[in-house]
């Protein structure tokens, strides 16, 4: 019974800090564009750049 002193205090603490920080993400922009980034991946370039870079054939 005596843990519920510390638990209670520290669950609302902990809940204030959380609601905070998403409201702070929230207004700096954090959430703003959430499908950019997926369409970004399958908009990605298909060139492969594991060719070998061609030798100087004159030598």
């Amino acid at each position: 019974m005596e843990s519920l002193y510390i638990l209670i205090p520290i669950s609302i603490i902990l809940a204030f800090a959380i609601g905070y920080f998403f409201w702070w993400s929230g207004k700096n922009g954090q959430f703003d564009d959430l499908e950019g980034p997926a369409h970004r991946i399958l908009m990605d370039d298909d060139h492969t750049f594991d060719k070998q870079p061609e030798q100087d054939k004159s030598s």
